[in-house]
């Protein structure tokens, strides 16, 4: 950040926050890694610490675009968003009792908030260091989901954003597009492609057949923070929309470096549990058989759809998520073992990538 902009920024946090608790002074902002968007973050100590205010509080800059590359890309809301939808999520989720943070200030015109500060312990990072407790923090992060998948797809309206957005063939496809353009013909050169591109499209149009509720989208253990006495914090729920049940669950379970800490066996119990939860609320699926079907389904798109993801990230400059692709392209294989309907991608799939090739 150039030194006029820092200065800039200061002086805003300060205007607002000294409203917000008189007295209030910020001497100095520290910029917070965001992650795969154009988002950016600050943390601003307040000072002096007294009853009544918070520690610390987070500037968001919500970026040039109020919506993601692959709605504008397909058209999927084509009159645009009327408002940036971090607070149209927002005021949805607060609706329905999510834990997510509190707003202190919004200022849509200049694409700034501030917001609470849900500190630095992501649910991942809690798990990865107390993995005896893994299960049980995974556990709470499903509690969360099945309000996302019950309460909110009861709850929702034409109000909220996310009932006019579906992850819906067409998304699914535009994603593993990325798998073929950027992944495929780099980590498995001189393999035949030709043969994937109608698995690709027959694995799209399965996904986007099946029945959709209210998903966060990106939810995993990155995007949610532990607080004090373990209740959790929401994060990044601005890209919400409609989707079958199983994505939010592939991406919770599977994600990035998920496998570190959730092994099958854990998997199988997680599932399971979701299963009881939704049975706790009056709603049993039909099929338990098919329910775990659109799971590695979905796990399998997800999977190609992340590596496809960080080697365009790569790409751009940014190959810190390189090191996530092994964890995908195990997770897209043991996904697609013993199926038959995959023939193409499981072959490929088969052969060991060329992990060091570079951007």
């Amino acid at each position: 950040m150039e030194e006029s902009e820092q200065r800039e920024l200061l002086a805003w946090v300060n205007d607002k926050a000294g409203k917000l608790w008189p007295g209030t002074m910020i001497e100095r902002i520290v910029a917070l890694k965001g992650d795969a968007s154009e988002r950016r973050f600050w943390r601003a100590a307040l000072q002096p610490a007294t009853a009544g205010r918070p520690a610390s509080a987070v500037i968001v800059d919500l970026g040039p675009e109020d919506l993601p590359r692959y709605v504008r890309a397909l058209r999927m809301l084509p009159e645009g968003a009327p408002e940036p939808p971090y607070l149209n999520l927002h005021r949805f989720l607060q609706g329905i009792g999510a834990p997510v943070p509190r707003i202190y200030y919004a200022s849509p015109g200049c694409r700034r908030l501030l917001v609470e500060d849900a500190g630095d312990r992501s649910l991942a990072r809690a798990a990865a260091e107390r993995t005896a407790e893994a299960a049980d923090l995974y556990r709470l992060a499903i509690d969360e989901l099945l309000r996302l998948h019950v309460e909110g797809t009861a709850r929702l309206g034409p109000q909220c954003i996310a009932s006019r957005l579906a992850y819906d063939e067409r998304l699914f496809r535009f994603e593993l597009a990325e798998f073929e353009q950027y992944a495929a013909s780099r980590l498995w050169p001189g393999a035949g492609l030709q043969a994937i591109a109608p698995e690709l499209d027959a694995l799209a149009k399965r996904l986007g057949s099946l029945p959709r509720v209210f998903s966060h989208r990106d939810y995993h253990g990155y995007n949610l923070f532990l607080k004090p006495g373990d209740g959790l914090t929401i994060l990044d729920f601005q890209d919400a929309l409609l989707a079958p049940r199983s994505q939010d669950l592939a991406v919770l379970l599977t994600t990035r470096d998920a496998a570190a800490v959730i092994e099958p066996a854990l998997e199988a119990r997680l599932l399971y549990y979701y299963l009881a939860g939704l049975a706790r609320r009056g709603f049993e699926l039909s099929s338990v058989e098919e329910f775990f079907d659109s799971y590695r389904l979905c796990v399998i798109q997800h999977a190609l759809k992340a590596i496809g993801r960080f080697l365009w990230l790569e790409a751009q400059g940014r190959g810190a998520y390189r090191r996530f692709v092994p964890y995908a392209v195990a997770q897209a294989r043991r996904a697609l073992d013993g199926r038959c309907d995959l023939p193409g991608l499981g072959r490929l799939l088969d052969r060991p990538p060329r992990l060091d090739v570079g951007a």
